[in-house]
């Protein structure tokens, strides 16, 4: 094999791959960002039982 046509394949499978990528970052990004907001969540509701729940008067 020349090094022309592994260079065309290359080109070609690099070109796939960003294709591929690119219709699908949409997906990963609102995944991401879903999963991040439901750990934060979650996390805000475990920490709340030790959160003291109440107003401060002033003097």
């Amino acid at each position: 094999m020349s090094e022309k046509e592994l260079g065309k394949k290359w080109d070609r499978c690099l070109a796939d791959g960003a294709v591929k990528i690119g219709r699908t970052w949409p997906i990963s990004f609102g995944l991401g960002t879903g999963l991040g907001m439901a750990a934060s969540n979650c996390q805000n509701d475990l920490r709340s039982h030790y959160v003291l729940h109440g107003s401060v008067k002033e003097q």
